[in-house]
């Protein structure tokens, strides 16, 4: 009966760690695709604000259309950032590491930021559409038509940047595809009871192993060698949770925790870079102070 429930412990163990070690996996690619699509938005941005600067002759007009993106990219991350059910980043052991970033989505309001980069009509508009980045990518798209029709903008820089703004219309869709579709919940859940039942099972496993060492022991530990049990399974579990919840701090890579794809950091960035472009000296909004996610 001993080497059954050894053999059984043994056998519960290697599964749990495929199915631990698949999750990682997962969650991972997750995080990778999400910072890639993000370094997309990134060369993207830089790009139409060198197209900007050079097919638009009117300076302010070009500065509107900077300003523009620089809305959508601003409504973008505060939509990526919403709090949402199934994410990790209340759990305690991501809770505890709060105070070495912060979050600039959660500090100010969205309404209160619009205002620097739309006009008013612009931003009411904006504000009361159920999507506020689609909405500022389709007033963006619109005024480009007008530009076309008012003849500032000839058929081929007509067509180059509704190409991009199409583009920006794929990689926020991207973006909304990791928010809003989490890792998938059967998988997270059957992770997470292989290692809570392999934890529980483990040392019961090891009793008799460890019983037998009493044999070739002498002195204090003869007798009391099974006591060794509860640092191993310990060490050994802490291994196994820690794991599972490495997976889970990574599934959901907009969510604001510490793993987080650095989406304010690389909008910030990207505001620098395009009002360099324009010729004007940007802040930096997110405060190198502290560590922004």
């Amino acid at each position: 009966m001993v080497i059954r429930t050894l053999t059984i412990v043994v056998l519960l163990g290697t599964a749990t760690s495929f199915i631990v070690g698949f999750k990682n996996v997962q969650t991972y690619n997750r995080a990778m695709d999400a910072l890639d699509i993000w370094t997309d938005i990134l060369s993207k941005s830089r790009r139409w604000g060198q197209l900007t600067r050079d097919l638009v002759e009117d300076e302010a007009i070009a500065r509107k259309l900077v300003y523009r993106h620089l809305a959508w990219l601003t409504a973008l991350r505060y939509d990526l950032r919403r709090p949402l059910v199934w994410e990790s980043t209340n759990k305690r052991y991501n809770a505890e590491y709060r105070r070495f970033y912060r979050v600039p989505e959660w500090e100010k309001d969205l309404g209160k930021l619009l205002p620097e980069y739309l006009s008013p009509s612009e931003t009411a508009q904006a504000l009361s559409s159920a999507s506020i980045p689609t909405c500022v990518l389709n007033l963006q798209g619109r005024s480009i038509r007008m530009l076309h029709r008012a003849g500032h903008l000839n058929s081929s820089f007509y067509m180059e940047l509704q190409k991009l703004v199409g583009e920006f219309v794929d990689l926020q869709s991207k973006s909304e595809r990791f928010k809003n579709f989490p890792y998938p919940r059967q998988y997270a859940t059957v992770s997470s009871l292989f290692v809570r039942f392999f934890c529980f099972s483990f040392p019961f496993g090891l009793l008799h192993e460890f019983d037998r060492l009493n044999d070739g022991v002498s002195g204090f530990m003869h007798g009391n060698m099974v006591w060794l049990v509860v640092p191993c399974s310990v060490a050994v579990s802490w291994m196994y949770t820690s794991l599972e919840q490495v997976g889970e701090s990574t599934e959901n890579p907009f969510e604001g925790g510490a793993n987080d794809v650095p989406i304010s950091t690389m909008c910030s960035s990207i505001e620098r870079d395009l009002k360099n472009i324009l010729g004007e000296h940007a802040g930096d909004p997110s405060s190198q102070t502290v560590i922004a996610l």
